[in-house]
């Protein structure tokens, strides 16, 4: 089910643009963006759905290049206590470049697992898992025969990943945190997070005895659906209201707090770590889809951030969530100019950064050592997104008559 047609389609007053025909909007691909950008006139109300460099966040590799690069500038800047703030992606090498730090560092640790992934590919291809040198000689021997396509962008190397060995279970099975962050502007920075989202189930129990099974230790639907026991009624993901109801009956709500604040960081700590290398196009926004792991010390790790999320749906209840993200995010781009600019929410997104934190509203409960601050996010709680868009855009109208 293709959420995205859907959702474009139905907006009122939009319509679908044949062959080469003028468009004011383009949900484009990132081929198309690395091939046309460059050669395209655009007024100053055409929108598009990526930004021109959007790999510096997307891609594994250069991911990682900017978070270290971002934790040492914070180090020097504002001390140990701040950048270690940026301690929340996985010990992590570029290979094949940094083959002889990574085996330098391997060494250290003799026994533990180690997670090889593709730096440009999604929906787990080309990822596994090794503890033994000699599965990476064998993968040297692979590589080197494509040595001539390494002019090409995006270049196909890998990262070498510590692998997160104590993964927080439900039921047994590990699982990770699929959630939305739309980025509207690097130039100032103005981030929005969206409360949906959706847990990620590996179909079978977890254990470290296999770490060749790739229905145990990868949770990408598009493994997953092909493992002999998935079901396709039931699939495999939580909504994440539903994520955040168990944690907070395990243990309590103060923790998940905490937890999700922990997540809060991890976005915008990781939109910081590029922001002065994205190019800031006034044409451009980009839907992010990051992928998060908690282990058992409830702890969170950002594993990848997505330039292209999965829009297409596996159940109705998917469907749903993704055809309300589209027509959220097409709310706060805003092609019909409807917002005033000092919404602090929009549907299911809440503006989270906005050249600085947003405040949560008065009467949020408080986190221990923050004093009256509390972020603006509200990830994984209820969504009255219908309600709300109604009250918004009666507020917008009413605004309007008053100054006719």
């Amino acid at each position: 089910m293709n959420t995205l047609m859907d959702v474009l389609r139905n907006r009122p007053g939009w319509v679908e643009v044949k062959d080469e025909g003028e468009w004011d909007f383009y949900w484009c691909d990132v081929s198309w963006l690395r091939e046309n950008f460059d050669h395209t006139y655009m007024d100053d109300h055409v929108r598009i759905s990526h930004f021109r460099n959007h790999y510096e966040l997307t891609h594994k590799n250069y991911m990682v290049k900017n978070l270290k690069r971002f934790r040492r500038q914070l180090e020097r800047e504002a001390g140990k206590l701040e950048a270690a703030k940026c301690d929340f992606f996985p010990k992590t090498f570029e290979m094949p470049c940094e083959y002889h730090l990574f085996v330098e560092e391997f060494r250290k640790h003799p026994g533990i697992t180690w997670i090889m992934k593709p730096v440009a590919r999604s929906q787990g291809k080309g990822i596994f898992l090794f503890r033994r040198l000699k599965d990476i000689m064998d993968w040297r021997k692979d590589t080197r025969s494509s040595d001539d396509q390494k002019d090409e962008l995006p270049v196909e190397n890998y990262v070498a990943q510590r692998y997160i060995e104590n993964p927080y279970l439900i039921g047994g099975r590990k699982f990770d945190l699929r959630v939305y962050v739309l980025v509207t502007s690097y130039l100032p920075l103005r981030a929005w997070l969206y409360r949906d989202g959706f847990t990620r189930f590996s179909n079978t129990r977890f254990t470290l005895s296999s770490i060749d099974d790739q229905y145990v230790h990868l949770t990408n639907v598009a493994v997953q659906k092909t493992s002999p026991d998935y079901h396709p009624k039931k699939g495999c993901k939580w909504m994440l209201q539903r994520f955040r109801q168990y944690l907070a009956s395990k243990h309590g709500p103060q923790v998940v707090e905490a937890l999700f604040s922990d997540m809060d960081n991890i976005f915008i700590k990781s939109l910081q770590s590029v922001q002065k290398v994205i190019i800031s196009d006034k044409h451009c926004f980009e839907l992010y889809g990051y992928d998060i792991l908690i282990d058992q010390d409830l702890k969170p790790w950002l594993l990848e951030v997505n330039a292209s999320p999965s829009l297409t749906a596996s159940s109705p209840e998917d469907y749903e969530l993704k055809t309300c993200l589209l027509e959220d995010t097409l709310h706060v781009v805003d092609m019909e100019a409807r917002l005033t600019g000092k919404e602090k929410r929009v549907g299911g997104f809440d503006l989270m950064w906005n050249d600085g934190p947003v405040s949560r509203e008065e009467g949020a409960p408080d986190l221990p050592g923050m004093g009256n601050f509390v972020t603006n996010t509200h990830l994984g709680c209820v969504n009255d997104r219908k309600n709300q868009l109604q009250q918004l855009f009666h507020s917008l109208q009413t605004q309007k008559k008053a100054s006719s």
